[in-house]
């Protein structure tokens, strides 16, 4: 490390803390061909000022594309559909759906992914709000709201909030019992948001809502869990991000940072403190 200028992480990378810093002297860029920085970042490695990328940008993408997927699907009530022909191991009658013809879709949180999942449902005839605390009006691109609202009069509420200590826990039993008829809760942030016994204890009472989760708390989920075992629930296992040849697209970003670092220009995804913990 004493003679490392710059270093590359991506998942599992080791914290940055005062020991690591003092072996790499000459540390003078940090590019990470991943999201989310907060589990190995630490305030000594930001006293230390050392410029910091993320690729959370690049992540987005393929999140962003499996939820509009999920998003069309959620409308169609395909996962309904599924599951009932498998339990009754035999095709099933079309069910009621909202299809995407004037359907009103609530994305939690104008992130990175929130904004790209807006920009791929514009091609759609839905109807798109946000609830986003720290979105402008003047640039969010849709229409925003109060999260009751969201929750209340939407048929797919999509979860993109970052997990911070104010958002653990936010989707609770009064935002889901509140959810209009026959609705989709769609979660690909991170699992802690939602209450999860709270959100089983909903689904039971209200077979009519479905959710789709890419994550859980814990993750992985506890093997025996009633998202298991519910009808109207699916769970995937965190596969929302980079899979196989998308990844190619975080060390693309990085490998472009890296140029414009050696060649002295200014870096185009380098985070500060404050936005590196807003990240998921």
């Amino acid at each position: 490390m004493a003679e490392v200028d710059v270093l590359c992480t991506s998942w599992g990378a080791p914290r940055l803390g005062a020991a690591l810093l003092a072996a790499a002297p000459r540390l003078s860029l940090v590019l990470h061909a991943a999201g989310s920085v907060r589990a190995f970042v630490t305030p000594e490695f930001w006293a230390r000022g050392v410029p910091l990328v993320s690729a959370y940008r690049a992540n987005a993408v393929p999140v962003a594309d499996f939820t509009a997927a999920q998003i069309v699907y959620a409308l169609k009530q395909g996962w309904r559909h599924v599951l009932a022909a498998r339990e009754r191991r035999a095709p099933v009658a079309p069910m009621p759906a909202p299809g995407t013809y004037g359907a009103r879709v609530g994305l939690l949180s104008l992130g990175a992914v929130g904004r790209l999942v807006a920009g791929r449902l514009a091609a759609l005839d839905v109807e798109v709000i946000a609830h986003d605390p720290y979105a402008d009006p003047a640039t969010a691109g849709v229409p925003l709201t109060g999260l009751a609202e969201l929750f209340s009069t939407c048929d797919v509420v999509s979860v993109h909030t970052p997990l911070l200590p104010e958002t653990a826990g936010l989707v609770g039993a009064s935002l889901l019992r509140s959810m209009r008829r026959g609705a989709t809760l769609i979660n690909t942030a991170r699992g802690r948001i939602i209450d999860e016994p709270a959100l089983v204890e909903v689904l039971t009472e209200r077979p009519d809502l479905f959710a789709v989760l890419d994550v859980t708390d814990p993750e992985p989920s506890v093997p025996g869990s009633p998202l298991f075992t519910l009808p109207n629930v699916v769970v995937t296992p965190h596969l929302a991000g980079s899979l196989g040849a998308e990844r190619a697209r975080l060390g693309a970003l990085v490998t472009d940072e890296l140029e414009r670092f050696a060649a002295g220009l200014p870096l185009e995804h380098a985070l500060t403190r404050e936005s590196a913990e807003r990240l998921a």
